[in-house]
């Protein structure tokens, strides 16, 4: 069986940099490190770090407990950063990406200017939360364009997307809005590696017998290529290691395509494309 590997699966940019900004403060510290939230969506990378002495912090704690502590890529909203600055700890390092960063300036300068913003993505997702953080009270978020009709009249609305989500959800919810509000700002913020990702998925599954997709099953951009292999009709196959794949899902396919979220890291990677082609 004949295993072919996306060009761009993998660490994206502002994974890749929060990762390096985490291991750069264990080799620099001997205190307590923390990341506020998981660092990025992928336990395996989660697990490497906690070895290296980088612990995960769920909730702020009272005041005076003191450590350093690296934001997630995700971004979190403006009140946390301070709330974190009021329980001591110092320094207090931003990993967030560059490109989620971008979107809560957005947000922020169109909230600031009396305008509604609505955001497409996921709302339990912590990346929407932050931006949410940034719209000062006036933030909305939608999944897709079913929801536009829900939303209450808006003030000149600007429209942003969590920066890994799907492409064509975000063109139909566009279209939604633009079709009931008079004048709606549209920001394309769906980052560039997102949108590699996507399209390379969608030529490679026209490629191949099958996809496979490697990563977190919490992580939103995994979720999005899975739903891209999906919809190219050919059998589709999400995977966080390569203990999870079966054999027999594999028998008497000739070419198998294989993608990867942006917080899956390369020996991961190298692992399942391994067992693929021992088939």
């Amino acid at each position: 069986m004949k295993v072919v590997l996306a060009k761009t699966a993998g660490f994206c940019m502002g994974v890749r940099r929060a990762v390096d900004i985490a291991l750069a403060e264990a080799d620099r510290h001997e205190g307590a490190i923390y990341t506020y939230g998981p660092l990025i969506h992928n336990p395996q990378v989660l697990e490497s770090l906690k070895q290296k002495g980088v612990a995960v912090l769920e909730e702020i704690p009272p005041a005076g407990t003191g450590g350093t502590v690296i934001i997630r890529a995700h971004g979190v909203p403006p009140q946390d950063m301070r709330a974190l600055a009021q329980a001591g700890f110092a320094p207090i390092i931003d990993g967030t990406c560059p490109h989620v960063g971008r979107v809560q300036k957005i947000i922020a300068k169109a909230a600031g200017g009396g305008q509604d913003v609505v955001i497409v993505g996921d709302r339990q997702h912590a990346e929407v939360r932050g931006l949410l953080g940034h719209a000062r009270g006036r933030g909305q978020v939608v999944a897709s364009a079913e929801e536009v009709a829900g939303l209450p009249q808006l003030q000149r609305p600007v429209l942003v997307a969590q920066t890994t989500q799907n492409e064509a959800v975000f063109a139909q919810v566009q279209a939604a809005m633009q079709a009931r509000f008079r004048q709606v700002e549209v920001h394309a913020t769906i980052c560039a590696a997102t949108h590699r990702r996507q399209e390379e998925a969608r030529r490679l599954a026209g490629l191949v017998d099958a996809m496979v997709v490697v990563g977190g099953r919490n992580s939103g951009n995994t979720a999005r290529l899975a739903q891209v292999a999906a919809a190219s009709g050919k059998p589709s196959i999400w995977v966080e290691t390569p203990d999870e794949l079966d054999p027999a899902r594999f028998s008497g396919l000739g070419t198998v395509g294989v993608t990867a979220g942006a917080s899956t890291p390369n020996w991961l990677i190298e692992q399942v494309v391994a067992v693929l082609e021992s088939l």
